[in-house]
């Protein structure tokens, strides 16, 4: 029995120590893997690009990036003459590249912010975890969670999000005014900020372009049928403003 409790005491003043070595190294990969997995799990569920290899894998990365900062210095250097930081340092400038990433294959969307902020978040949870910091590691993730499921469903609740969108509409008429257009938006609660109109008189066909600022939670099915009301349609699409 003693046998056993000097292992585990072994074990955890390993896995403790300020110096860097085999127990404590794969400990902590471990536990970074598990965090970055808990919070890549999330963002693949709400259909993200970046998951949970992607999360797993940044978290460990900055682990190890704060183990060999450690052990550098500490193996060949010294503690007084080395920079335990230096290597560690890299990794905030690295990681805004993988961030940029997420965002350009949102094609600049919120979501794709979000997912950036998580990138980053992690990697500073992945290097916590480097340097000893475990109940904070922990902690932290979990408010990343209680943020990106919790506040969220909030968010929708309360109705908070405004979004800016484009709503595409093609007329089988040539359209004189967009009265009807400005009570149907006003009656859903949407708000119309600019408008953008081609005509063709040939065939002839208005298109419309109705720069708009809507809540997450509007109703698309029931404004369209409402637009569509207004004037002889041919096809409504709602699109980003970034595709305009």
């Amino acid at each position: 029995m003693s046998t056993l409790i000097n292992l585990f005491t072994t074990i955890y003043d390993s896995i403790n120590s300020i110096e860097v070595n085999v127990v404590s190294s794969i400990f902590k990969l471990c536990l970074s893997l598990m965090l970055g997995c808990c919070v890549g799990f999330e963002r693949k569920r709400k259909g993200q690009i970046a998951g949970v290899r992607t999360f797993a894998l940044i978290s460990m990365g900055a682990t190890l990036a704060m183990l060999l900062s450690i052990y550098v210095p500490q193996e060949y250097m010294g503690l007084k003459n080395g920079d335990p930081g230096r290597i560690a340092a890299q990794v905030v400038t690295g990681i805004g590249f993988l961030g940029a990433g997420a965002i350009i294959q949102m094609k600049g969307s919120v979501r794709g912010l979000t997912t950036a902020a998580g990138i980053w978040m992690i990697a500073a949870i992945g290097m916590a975890v480097g340097v000893g910091m475990y109940t904070i590691a922990i902690i932290a993730t979990g408010l990343i969670l209680v943020v990106l499921v919790v506040v969220e469903r909030w968010e929708h609740r309360i109705s908070a999000g405004v979004e800016s969108r484009i709503i595409r509409i093609k007329l089988s008429v040539i359209a004189e005014d967009i009265d009807g257009y400005r009570e149907v938006l006003n009656r859903h609660h949407v708000h119309l900020s600019n408008v953008y109109v081609e005509y063709d008189y040939m065939e002839p066909v208005t298109r419309l372009n109705l720069v708009v600022l809507m809540k997450e939670s509007t109703n698309y099915m029931m404004l369209f049928k409402d637009l569509r009301q207004v004037k002889p349609t041919i096809a409504i699409s709602l699109a980003n403003q970034v595709s305009i």
